[in-house]
C-alpha cells in the first residue's frame, strides 16, 4: 500500500511561514555560530518568533524557528506553528545544509520499545518503507519532520484516517481495506513481532539515532550510495557537462588552490591541494582548508590511485607510547575498530585523514565525547558514565598505560599504517590482504563497473 498524496496534506502553518521574513532576516544572530548545538544550558539559543496567519481559522498565530545542530549529523531548521485561537499546531524541519555528495539509506530492525523511541530526522525527499506491510511513503508526499520511529507510524496512521469518513460514504470497500491496514500499523506499536523501517534519502540529509554510540549499532545498517540520474533530476540537480581533458602537468611540486565555502560559517575560503608520495605506499592527495573569517581549519586525504584488487586489513598491537607517533593514512572507505573498547568507526566517518595514530585517536575522542545530548539537564546519566569511561580508557591507550589492538579495515586497499621496521616486518603489526565480498564491491560501486569490452555495445558515432 502506498501512502502518497493522502498521507499528509500541506500543513496550514507551512503556508504561513514563507510569507514571513527568513530566519536570518528575523533578527541578528547570537554571538558565535548561527547554528548552535542543542544544549539546555545555552541561554542564548532561543527560537525566533514570527507572527503569521493560521490557515485553519484565518486569525494570527505564532511561528517559532530554531536553528540548531543534530549531534553526529548536521544543521537543521525546526519550525513550529501554534494558534491560540483555534488550538491548531504543526511542526516540521528543513535541512539547513546543502545536498550531500551521496544519498543515504537507513535500515533499522525495530525489536523493542526503546527502538520505537529513536530520534529520526526525515526530510521531504526521503522515502519511508516497512517491507513487512508492503507500505511506502513516497518522497515529497510529506513535510520534513524531527520525530521518533513511533511518531512516523502515528503520522502515517493520522494521514490515512483523515479521509476515511468520505471514503466510507463513497467507496466503502476501499475504506474497509484501509481500516484493516490502519489496524496492522497500530499493531506494530505493540511490538508483538519485529519489523524493518527503511528510510532512503537521495539528498543524504535524513538521520536515524544510534543510542549505543560510540559502540556499533547492530540493529541499524547505514548505506551511502551514488544517486541515479532520475534522483539527481528529482532533487533539481543538473549533471555536469563533460570537461575537456587538460594537458598533463607535473603536479607533484605544486600546491593548487581553488575557491570554496567554509563548512562552519559558509564564508568564502580557499582550499590548498597537494599530491604527496608516501614511502612504501602510493600517491595521495592532501586537501586543507583554512577559513580567515571564523578560524576553522580542516584537512582531508584522497587516494591518488585506483581501487586495489584486494582489500587490506591492518592490525597493530599497541604496546608502548612510541606507537602513537606512527604515520597513518585513513581513506574514506576505511573502518576502524578497537576491540578492547568495543568501539567501531564506520566507513566515511571522519573522512580521509593523513595524521598520526595519536591524532586519529584524539579525533575519535572528540567525535564521541563532544555530544550535546550528553550535556545539561537532558543528559542520560548512564550514557554520560559510559562516554566518560570510554574517554578515560582512550586516554590510557594514548599514554601507553593500556595495551590494545587497533584495526584498520579498508575494502578499497587505500589505507596505510607506518611500519617503523621497514623494510623488515613489524612484529607488532599484521597486514592481511583479502578478497572483497559481494556487498563490499556493491558499496564501492564495482559490481556494475565494466572495464573490459565496454565499447563493444556502443554504436559508432558519425
Amino acid at each position: 500500500m502506498s501512502a502518497s498524496g493522502a498521507v499528509e496534506p500541506g500543513p496550514p502553518g507551512a503556508a504561513a511561514v514563507p510569507a514571513a521574513p527568513s530566519p536570518t532576516a528575523a533578527g541578528p544572530p547570537a554571538a558565535g555560530h548561527l547554528f548552535r548545538p542543542i544544549n539546555a544550558e545555552d541561554e542564548e539559543q532561543q527560537p525566533t518568533e514570527i507572527e503569521s496567519l493560521c490557515m485553519n481559522c484565518y486569525r494570527n498565530g505564532m511561528t517559532r524557528l530554531l536553528l540548531t545542530k543534530i549531534p553526529f549529523f548536521r544543521e537543521i531548521i525546526v519550525s513550529s506553528f501554534s494558534c491560540e485561537h483555534c488550538g491548531w499546531d504543526n511542526t516540521e524541519i528543513q535541512s539547513a545544509g546543502r545536498i550531500q555528495d551521496q544519498g543515504v539509506r537507513y535500515a533499522l530492525t525495530v525489536r523493542s520499545s526503546e527502538d520505537m523511541n529513536r530520534e529520526v530526522v526525515k526530510t521531504d525527499s526521503a522515502t519511508t518503507r516497512i517491507p513487512e506491510l508492503d507500505f511506502e511513503i513516497p518522497a515529497f508526499s510529506q513535510k520534513g519532520a524531527l520525530t521518533t520511529v513511533e511518531g512516523l507510524i502515528n503520522r502515517a496512521i493520522s494521514g490515512l484516517e483523515q479521509d476515511q469518513p468520505t471514503r466510507r460514504a463513497n467507496e466503502d470497500a476501499i475504506a474497509e481495506r484501509i481500516d484493516e491496514f490502519i489496524f496492522r500499523l497500530k499493531e506494530l506499536k505493540l511490538m508483538d513481532s519485529p519489523f524493518t523501517l527503511i528510510i532512503d534519502d537521495p539528498s543524504g540529509n535524513s538521520f536515524v539515532e544510534n543510542p549505543h554510540a560510540p559502540q556499533k549499532d547492530d540493529a541499524l545498517v547505514i548505506t551511502h550510495y551514488s544517486r541515479t540520474p532520475e534522483q539527481e533530476q528529482m532533487l533539481g540537480l543538473q549533471a555536469e557537462a563533460p570537461e575537456e581533458k587538460p594537458e598533463e602537468e607535473d603536479l607533484r611540486n605544486e600546491v593548487l588552490q581553488f575557491n570554496t565555502n567554509c563548512p562552519e560559517c559558509n564564508a568564502p575560503a580557499q582550499t590548498n591541494m597537494k599530491l604527496v608520495q608516501i614511502p612504501h605506499f602510493k600517491e595521495v592527495i592532501i586537501m586543507a582548508t583554512n577559513c580567515e573569517n571564523c578560524g576553522h581549519r580542516t584537512n582531508e586525504v584522497k587516494s591518488g590511485g585506483a581501487v586495489e584488487p584486494l582489500g587490506t586489513k591492518i592490525t597493530l598491537h599497541i604496546t608502548e607510547p612510541s606507537d602513537m607517533t606512527r604515520d597513518l593514512l585513513k581513506s574514506e572507505t576505511c573502518s576502524v575498530e578497537i576491540p578492547e573498547l568495543e568501539f567501531e568507526l564506520g566507513m566515511a566517518v571522519l573522512g580521509g585523514k593523513f595524521t598520526t595514530l595519536e591524532g586519529l585517536l584524539k579525533d575519535i575522542r572528540e567525535l564521541v565525547t563532544k555530544n550535546p545530548f550528553t550535556l545539561g539537564d537532558s543528559s542520560n546519566p548512564g550514557q554520560v558514565e559510559k562516554l566518560q569511561e570510554f574517554s578515560r580508557k582512550l586516554d590510557q591507550i594514548v599514554a601507553g598505560h593500556l595495551k590494545a589492538h587497533f584495526i584498520m579495515n579498508d575494502p578499497a586497499g587505500n589505507s596505510y599504517l607506518q611500519n617503523v621496521y621497514a623494510p623488515e616486518d613489524d612484529p607488532e603489526m599484521k597486514v592481511e590482504h583479502y578478497k572483497r565480498t559481494f556487498d563490499q564491491n556493491e558499496e564501492l560501486g564495482l559490481n556494475d563497473m565494466k572495464t573490459e569490452g565496454y565499447e563493444a555495445g556502443v554504436a559508432p558515432q558519425r
